[in-house]
């Protein structure tokens, strides 16, 4: 899928602002005239140069080291040339302007990486966990966005693509001679080939909803009477001092987000206003503004006064949650309850702390995990996306229809290429280019 007579591109791929290096990426296949104009020479391939960078007159605008990689051995799989010199933004623009003045056009945000998915090095997945590994904000984020790069998660859905081929090769097999009775053997080997996919592309999927876990994060509001103690829960997670506590009732009239991290999953807190009857204008609006922030919770925390239990207000919020989002019942101020029998609800998962002593808080951190569906895979998490959770969904609903229809060889074996339609999405084999538009465009510019 190479491009063919690609135009030369050139962009400021360093961070924004002075440091002490920036660097300026160029791409194209025909850059020679351009380095020789910059540099006065040609550099030896994958040798780090230290050079003069001139200008038009033969000035020096910079200097620093020089980086030379021919095509096809390099990002981008064109000829790059990547200039690294001071980090002055004066002077990263004058270099840049001198690689425009020589042809170069500036880099669309994610050109660089599209044009090495276009060039064949590296699938769409790959080139996805580029802009993911950037974009990392925890250490296991990370180093499942590097798992991704390797290809970990490309591999797994490659492996899923061949088991679907064999098993296609196979089922036409059968439709090419339909009248020959089917062997035993054949049509063990197709129900056991069926099988080991739907097994194989459930481990998949179950690994791939722990990377994007590990990308979007869990997002996860606290909801409860006033005078709870949400905002103290919320400063207690958070280890910090974010939200305004008092004893006087509606003191949160907005929502406070916070994000923490509990074993290298992020968590986006929301403090919400409390729940209950006000006349209070400006509160109503901060109530309103919580059952708006409900909708879009992966998980709701109610909490309550432990000294209390359930009481007929708290079942009042917790019947009008919403019934498919996941809910935790958390019981604050145990430190005021010792010994005393608690009003609980029979049906709902619950957890005692105290957000003043911190009693509890770890066990709290755990019973969050396990809501939100984290479980530890040592090390076999990547970082994926929700169109990859989306195509590898649509793919199990194919298998799923496949396996209803083993007797109609025809129906069977369309969904078998339904779902390899599906997989192959994820890898870029097939994507609309109004898709990958989109994707690159979400890049930072010089990536």
């Amino acid at each position: 899928m190479q491009l063919p007579n690609a135009d030369t591109i050139a962009a400021i791929a360093s961070a924004q602002g002075r440091g002490g290096v920036g660097v300026i990426r160029v791409s194209g296949a025909d850059i020679e005239e351009l380095i020789r104009k910059i540099l006065g020479k040609i550099p030896a391939a994958r040798s780090a140069s230290y050079s003069n960078f001139l200008d038009e007159a033969g000035d020096i605008i910079d200097q620093g080291i020089a980086l030379f990689f021919p095509a096809p051995h390099s990002y981008t799989g064109e000829n790059v040339l990547e200039l690294q010199g001071h980090g002055g933004s004066a002077v990263l623009q004058m270099l840049l302007q001198r690689c425009l003045d020589l042809g170069a056009r500036l880099a669309q945000p994610g050109e660089f990486t599209r044009r090495a998915y276009l060039n064949g090095k590296l699938d769409l997945a790959q080139a996805e966990s580029v802009a993911d590994l950037i974009e990392a904000n925890t250490t296991q984020a990370a180093r499942s966005a590097m798992r991704s790069l390797r290809g970990e998660f490309s591999a797994s859905v490659h492996a899923l693509v061949d088991g679907l081929i064999d098993l296609r090769m196979l089922v036409e097999a059968m439709l090419d001679f339909p009248e020959e009775e089917l062997a035993d053997d054949d049509i063990e080997r197709r129900d056991g080939q069926l099988s080991s996919l739907q097994l194989s592309l459930q481990h998949t999927l179950e690994t791939a909803k722990q990377g994007s876990l590990l990308r979007e994060g869990a997002h996860i509001a606290i909801v409860g009477q006033p005078n709870v103690g949400k905002s103290s829960l919320l400063n207690r997670l958070a280890g910090e001092e974010l939200a305004l506590v008092s004893t006087i009732p509606g003191t949160t009239r907005d929502v406070i987000r916070q994000s923490i991290q509990i074993r290298g999953v992020q968590m986006h807190i929301m403090d919400t206003a409390g729940l209950r009857t006000s006349q209070d204008e400006i509160e109503n609006m901060g109530i309103a503004l919580t059952h708006q922030t409900l909708r879009r919770a992966d998980l709701i925390l109610l909490l309550l006064d432990a000294s209390q239990g359930m009481t007929p207000e708290d079942k009042v919020i917790l019947d009008d949650l919403p019934a498919d989002i996941p809910r935790l019942l958390v019981l604050n101020k145990s430190d005021l309850v010792q010994g005393l029998p608690l009003v609980l609800h029979p049906k709902e998962t619950s957890v005692l702390v105290s957000a003043k002593s911190g009693e509890g808080i770890e066990i709290l951190q755990e019973k969050l995990l396990e809501a939100i569906g984290w479980r530890d895979l040592e090390g076999e998490v990547f970082i994926a996306r929700e169109r990859h959770l989306r195509s590898l969904v649509q793919a199990q609903s194919h298998l799923d229809q496949a396996r209803s229809v083993l007797t109609q060889a025809e129906l069977f074996a369309e969904e078998l290429r339904l779902a390899q339609s599906a997989l192959n999405e994820i890898t870029g084999e097939f994507t609309p280019d109004d898709l990958l538009g989109e994707i690159f465009s979400r890049f930072c510019i010089g990536k």
